[in-house]
């Protein structure tokens, strides 16, 4: 009688409780459009938040809701952004696609460390002892934080410890932004190609002796840019992106090759009067 009476309270429970769920969810349903999961699928699934969204499924819902146009994934190949914009029966929208961009070319070639670092092998570990131990206290340290970071492999290191970006591969998601303990890296539109290829806040050519590459501030490729185009601050020059900056003019002076004019690949040319850098190994040491 005892085993009768707990098996009918355990049903009774059981039941009551089932009659609670299927209430509860009767009352607390949230329609979801059936159009967010075929958007979503339709998407390349990279989550890198290049959109603005915090990955694909906040972007197909903003899709779907009429929030954004299919345009703004600039992953995705340009087929897919046309079958998104045909299902949903939205204009296809535009966004110029962004890359991610070094501030920095002092790669061990040309820069020396006055320092010997020993410990874990990290640029924000290294950059704790006293900087990293870089001459140029604005320098890329080299360790590939930014590499390791990457989930889209778009960041590899050069012979000379320097990052090199595959402009096709990055898909801006910011890591290396976020992770780069000098902040050297940052998001450009690729329509970008005039950049100033260095951070250091020094004047006068002291600098020459830690980077062969930097920026020694003298002003040349903001006399020669046309309409104002850059201005000096902070001893670096300063690129006015609101204006036309379609010109290789303002490199052509520059004696270091500290300001540049980036290719379709992302690949640095310097001016006709920057030094050339013939060194294939590393720079000797500043330090014994």
């Amino acid at each position: 009688m005892t085993i009768l009476i707990a098996l009918a309270a355990l049903g009774g429970l059981t039941f009551l409780l089932a009659s609670m769920l299927i209430v509860a969810n009767r009352k607390l349903y949230v329609y979801e459009d059936p159009r967010i999961d075929v958007v979503e699928d339709m998407l390349p699934h990279a989550n890198c938040g290049a959109c603005g969204y915090p990955g694909c499924r906040p972007f197909a819902e903003a899709l779907v809701s009429g929030d954004a146009l299919p345009g703004k994934c600039t992953v995705s190949s340009e087929e897919g952004r046309v079958n998104i914009a045909r299902y949903l029966g939205v204009d296809l929208g535009a966004e110029e696609k962004r890359v991610a961009r070094l501030a920095c070319a002092g790669g061990t070639n040309v820069a020396l460390n006055r320092a010997r670092y020993k410990g874990i092998q990290s640029c924000q570990a290294a950059s704790l002892v006293s900087g990293g131990g870089k001459g140029c206290f604005w320098g890329c340290l080299g360790f590939g934080d930014c590499e390791v970071v990457c989930d889209f492999d778009a960041i590899t290191m050069s012979p000379f410890s320097l990052p090199v970006v595959d402009v096709d591969k990055c898909t801006a998601c910011g890591d290396c932004v976020e992770v780069c303990p000098k902040d050297l890296f940052s998001l450009q539109p690729v329509s970008r190609r005039l950049w100033v290829n260095c951070k250091n806040l020094e004047q006068g050519d002291d600098i020459l002796e830690e980077c062969q590459v930097g920026c020694t501030a003298c002003g040349k490729c903001a006399m020669d840019a046309p309409g104002g185009l850059i201005e000096m601050a902070h001893n670096l020059p300063v690129v006015d992106y609101s204006k036309n900056h379609q010109t290789q003019v303002p490199i052509q002076r520059c004696p270091t090759g500290a300001i540049v004019w980036l290719d379709d690949e992302g690949i640095a040319i310097k001016g006709k009067e920057a030094k050339k850098v013939i060194r294939k190994g590393e720079r000797e040491t500043g330090y014994s």
